[in-house]
């Protein structure tokens, strides 16, 4: 719903977002006041002692205080919930009750203080249980004020005072005029500061230069444009993740029309088959993870991991000259070792350095394979994170590629550091002093992934034999004449229902305009939704058919916004309404549509189970394409689906599979 209004602003909190918080502090009280009434009874009249006068107040203030703070509470959290997320009618007189439930506050902490000072005062010599207690309720009373604190903190919006929809009917309605054009100026510019505010903050620990000032500029753009146009609270993102994940999953159950996927053998001038590619796969899915370095060897040995670094932090490596980069106890190089189960010697280059736009890679000789290999690193640093979120759109000319070249700006920039690196320092050349009749293969994951797959368009001219794979790149990658280019070289290996693989800003559009659509026209409260859809992501069971607006409704009448969902509208953006009047794949070039690199291998799970936690689980894979990505799917695994150790594990579970058919 509409953010509350308190105190003249807007806050990051809804009026049906304190049933939950309510209710526990109800219960906490109630159990407070139980033991403090029962320590008054047992007591009375044994309050003689040194101080016990004092006490005798103390207890008699607390028991009144308690009872009219469970009052304010129980009806707090009875208003809260009424109505549903887009009606709040029911809800107009919750911001009274707030008003007394903090008012009470004050009276609450001169009586900790009291407290604090009764017990702290030694000539205090009242029965040990009585003070026990005063002490208990001292502490209490001081954590569910700082908790408070913390909790006013957290959701207060520092444009709570600034944003359109409190500006005057006329002015708000009417955005051609003068005044509101430059009231709104000033609210996108607040808005911006802001976010670029909170993203130095996240980033304080990193050396900031002008390359970071620019990333942190455009990125807090990118999320101004994002957020600017609704009024939705964190609680209101939540259930509508639920509801759409119900929802998905209904629809999975419901019989359908089989998915539209290429054939085994892609048209392509590329005739290796689908067994082929993913044993190469698997293969070179070892580089890429490897190119994390320790943090993923520890990761996925946890227990002997340190113990084996440990004995090789020791041992002769390559030349300093070989590497560049922080390594100072040979940690990463180490894990690389163990992972590859390469030598020393197999060692081209292998870079450490890690800027923003400027991210790790090592060149190795793969003898298996006759293969040079370049392994990009994926995100791992906070710099990692700027350079993904740099998500603005550049030209890519090629001479073979028709026009609209657009590409990933950020990653861009890092494949053009790899590449300077490869050309301009000669390692590529060095590399095939040593092995001229090897090939060249560029991988990478996530991150990496996307690099990677840039690279390899810039050095296709030079290297015409070239092979890449990306393991889990990022959706919002290359323009589709660039995409369609690359399926002659690139081949992409996605797991399940990978998020960063479905990661566009169109399909974000799209994500919002859904979590929208489906809270604002969702019958049921706020509460019952988290509630329910809690219980359904950790113990399974049949989806919940939440009733809602948009049933009994025809086609037509469901592509227009109903009144909650405009409620929820801050103003119109022009990439809302496009997703409304047009289909998904037709979304406005305010946000143009890039797509995953080359040929795509879609590994899904054959098992029916959904949870996060499952044992012998079997895959299966096939050739897809690029329309089957265009929208982000809401699953427990749609983060582990991304991680490296899931993607090689899938691999190797197909690529043995296939290896035993073989042998049969």
């Amino acid at each position: 719903m509409p953010g509350l209004v308190l105190f003249g602003r807007r806050w990051a909190i809804g009026s049906d977002d304190f049933v939950l918080p309510g209710a526990f502090e109800l219960f906490v009280r109630l159990v407070w006041w139980i033991g403090i009434f029962v320590l008054y009874t047992v007591h009375k009249g044994q309050f003689n002692c040194p101080g016990g006068g004092l006490l005798h107040s103390y207890l008699l203030g607390l028991i009144i205080l308690l009872a009219s703070i469970i009052c304010a509470l129980s009806a707090l959290v009875y208003v809260s919930m009424q109505g549903t997320i887009s009606n709040p009618g029911p809800r107009k007189s919750l911001p009274k009750i707030l008003y007394t439930r903090l008012l009470l506050y004050f009276p609450e902490f001169i009586w900790a203080v009291v407290g604090a000072v009764w017990v702290s005062d030694n000539s205090v010599q009242c029965e040990k249980t009585v003070v026990n207690g005063v002490i208990g309720t001292v502490i209490a009373s001081w954590i569910i004020i700082v908790f408070t604190i913390i909790g006013v903190v957290i959701v207060f919006d520092p444009l709570g005072g600034k944003r359109t929809f409190y500006l005057p009917d006329g002015v708000s309605r009417n955005l051609e005029s003068s005044q509101s054009g430059q009231l709104l100026y000033n609210v996108k510019s607040s808005a911006t500061r802001v976010w670029e505010k909170r993203i130095r903050l996240l980033c304080c620990c990193i050396v900031q230069d002008d390359d970071h000032r620019v990333a942190f500029t455009s990125i807090a753009e990118l999320f101004r444009n994002y957020f600017s146009d609704t009024d939705l609270v964190p609680s209101d993102i939540a259930a509508g993740l639920i509801l759409l994940h119900q929802e998905q999953d209904k629809m999975e159950n419901c019989p359908k029309e089989p998915e539209e996927v290429l054939c085994h053998s892609p048209s392509s001038l590329v005739t290796d088959d689908l067994d082929v590619e993913l044993e190469n796969a698997a293969h070179f899915m070892l580089f890429a993870a490897a190119a994390y370095g320790w943090p993923y060897y520890v990761y996925t040995n946890p227990y002997t991991a340190l113990c084996k670094l440990n004995g090789d932090c020791c041992r002769n490596r390559p030349t300093d000259s070989d590497i560049t980069g922080s390594d100072r106890h040979n940690f990463h190089f180490g894990s690389i070792l163990k992972i590859t189960g390469l030598q020393y010697r197999d060692f081209i280059h292998i870079s450490f350095h890690n800027k923003i736009y400027e991210i790790p890679f090592f060149v190795a000789l793969d003898h298996k394979k006759e293969a040079i290999v370049v392994a990009v690193r994926g995100t791992l640093s906070f710099e990692d994170i700027l350079t993904d979120l740099s998500a603005d759109c550049e030209d890519l000319t090629l001479e073979e590629v028709l026009e609209n070249g657009f590409v990933h700006k950020g990653i861009t920039q890092a494949a053009n550091y790899i590449y300077r690196k490869l050309i301009n320092d000669g390692i590529l050349n060095q590399a095939f002093t040593i092995a001229p009749e090897y090939k060249l293969v560029i991988v990478g994951h996530s991150l990496g992934g996307g690099t990677a797959s840039i690279l390899a368009i810039m050095l296709r001219n030079s290297f015409p034999t070239l092979r890449c794979y990306a393991f889990s790149p990022p959706g919002g990658l290359l323009s589709k004449s660039l995409a369609d280019f690359t399926k002659h070289f690139i081949v992409s290996v996605i797991v399940g229902k990978d998020l960063v693989a479905r990661l566009s800003m169109p399909n974000m559009e799209d994500l919002k305009r859904r979590i929208v659509r489906i809270v604002a026209n969702c019958n049921r409260p706020k509460y019952q939704i988290l509630l329910r859809g809690c219980w359904y992501e950790v113990f399974g069971g049949d989806p919940d058919d939440f009733p809602t607006e948009l049933d009994g409704r025809n086609q037509d009448a469901l592509t227009q916004p109903l009144l909650a969902e405009e409620s929820l509208m801050v103003h119109r953006s022009p990439s809302y309404n496009a997703l409304e009047e047009e289909p998904h794949l037709n979304s406005p070039p305010q946000y143009p549509h890039l797509y995953l690199p080359g040929k795509i291998i879609h590994i899904v799970e054959e098992s029916s189970s959904r949870r996060l936690c499952s044992s012998d689980i079997k895959y299966t894979a096939r050739w897809s394409n690029e329309t089957v990505f265009s929208s982000i799917l809401i699953s427990p695994k749609m983060i582990t689906d991304h991680m490296p150790d899931v993607v090689l594990k899938a691999l190797n579970s197909l690529s043995q599979e296939h290896g035993s058919c073989l042998s049969c």
